[in-house]
Parts: structure tokens; sequence; C-alpha cells
């Protein structure tokens, strides 16, 4: 057999071995999304049993006179802008502290990833309660420290229910932009460190001049995981506040959750669902882009 034959039959057989995942994702992803796609551009009649009829593209211009839809994107930019921010800031300080080495490291690395591993849903219930106005560890903790006179009702008004869902989703998924750090700052080579230590360079000047520009990429691979994560928030803010109080944490997400199953309108919860897909994708290629750009610089 000619060595073409065989690089046939390989390629048959891969993709014989292949065939059965193929089609296993297209039962569970592909038809799903299409379906949503086909509703997104329907509408909904309650008056005639759920009946659904071909609307074209009026279902998603009726986002454009939508204050709530307007609410939900708004709450959703700050949510994801804060939550990114804060969640990079630590973790790469946890980074730099996790590559350190000293007695225990192994072990102090296991236990940060932790909280990374728990379900979403327990870890929104318990933050849900340190932050109870009532029976709350954060009040208590206030009140011992001389810091808060009265209980303060964090989920219940707009400024501190937000600070809250941010404070939480930061404590889950720092460890995972700090594992993808430390994983950028073990590939930066000893020697360049090193050499510039020698040379004169101070912690702050090596970290500024050689550490951070090395890190670009693992900074980007970080914060486009975590930018598409929390723009699809949905779970941490239904246990959490459930959009509330007064819909100032609803998110684009939790706004097409209530739209298909509270408001049974198909249709627009698929149309929002789609465009705060398109918006996620609009936010991942400009945090390619800048990348890109500060690569180039």
């Amino acid at each position: 057999m000619t060595a073409g034959a065989l690089a046939r039959r390989a390629r048959r057989e891969r993709a014989l071995l292949l065939l059965p995942v193929l089609v296993l994702l297209s039962l569970v992803v592909a038809v799903p999304a299409l379906r949503v796609v086909v509703l997104g551009f329907t509408r909904t009649d309650l008056a005639d049993g759920l009946v659904s009829s071909w609307a074209g593209l009026t279902t998603h211009a009726r986002t454009l006179a939508d204050g709530r839809f307007a609410a939900a994107l708004r709450n959703t930019v700050l949510f994801t802008g804060l939550s990114v921010l804060l969640e990079v800031t630590l973790g790469t300080a946890l980074a730099l502290l996790l590559d350190r080495s000293f007695r225990g490291r192994g072990a102090l690395r296991a236990v940060v990833l932790v909280p990374w591993a728990l379900p979403t849903s327990v870890m929104a219930l318990a933050w849900a309660w340190i932050f109870h106005d009532t029976f709350g560890m954060a009040n208590d903790l206030l009140g011992r420290l001389g810091l808060a006179g009265e209980p303060v009702a964090w989920l219940a008004q707009p400024a501190t229910a937000m600070a809250a869902l941010v404070v939480a989703d930061a404590w889950k998924t720092t460890p995972f932009v700090a594992l993808i750090l430390l994983a950028g700052l073990q590939g930066i080579p000893a020697d360049v460190l090193e050499a510039a230590r020698v040379d004169g360079a101070g912690a702050l000047q090596r970290f500024r001049r050689i550490t951070l520009p090395l890190l670009v990429p693992s900074f980007v691979v970080a914060t486009l995981f975590r930018a598409i994560q929390a723009w699809g928030a949905f779970d941490i803010v239904y246990v959490m506040t459930g959009g509330g109080p007064g819909g100032s944490t609803e998110t684009l997400a939790l706004y097409a959750y209530q739209s298909w199953f509270r408001y049974l309108d198909f249709g627009y919860g698929a149309a929002i669902a789609l465009q705060g897909m398109l918006l996620a994708l609009v936010l991942a290629a400009v945090v390619v882009r800048l990348a890109s750009r500060r690569e180039v610089e």
C-alpha cells in the first residue's frame, strides 16, 4: 500500500472516530442553538396558545424601545467591567505570590483553587447569607470593628447589591485568573530576570519592564475568558438578588430567562439572547484588538 493510500485510510479512520462526537455535539449544541436563532425572528401569541409566527427583525427592533433591555445592558456592562478589573488585579497579585518559593506553596496552590471548584449556585447562596442584613457575617464584622453603627441592607440597595455581586464573583473566579497568570509567570525564563537584577533593576522595574510585557498573552486569555463568562452571568445574579432591587442588578442573561420562563415570550427572549451573544463577540473582538495593538507597540 502506497503512502498516499495509507494517509487517506488514516484520515477516514479519524473521521469515523470523530463522527459520534460530531453527532452528539450537533444534537446537544447545534440544534438548540439553531432553534434559538429561528425563535429570535418570531412573535409569540399567548392568546392562541403560545403560537409563534414569523416576525422578521420586528422582534429584535423591540429592544431599541425597551427601557428594561437598556437597563439590563447597562448592568451587564457594569458588572463585567468591575468584575474583570478586580479579578485581574487580585489574580496578578495572587499569581506573583504563588510563583515565589516558600514552604507549603503546593498546599496553598491547592487551597486557592477551592473557590473556583465550588458550584456557582452554592457559592452564591453562601454569599447571600454573608450579606444578609440581619444574620450576615459582613454586618457582624463591621459592627465588631466599629465601622457600621446600623446593619447595612447590602442586597436591598442598588449600589451595594451590585458591589456584593462583584465581590462574590471575584472571590470565586480570581483563582482562575491567578492560575492562568501563574502559568505565564512560570514560562518567563529565570535567566532574563536574573540578568536584569544583576544590571541593577529593582523588583518594581523588573515587573514593569520584563514581567508585564511577557505576561500580555496570559492577560489576554484570562481577560477574554472572564469577560465572556461575566457577560453571560446568570446563576450568581439569580441566586443572590434575582435581578433586584428594582431591576438594578438584572443582566441580559437574566432578562432573557425572565422573558422565556416568566412571560412565555419565547421570541423576544431568544432575541435578547442573540443580541447578548453578538455583543459578547464584539467585546471579545475589542479585547483581542487591544491586545494585538499592545503587542505591536
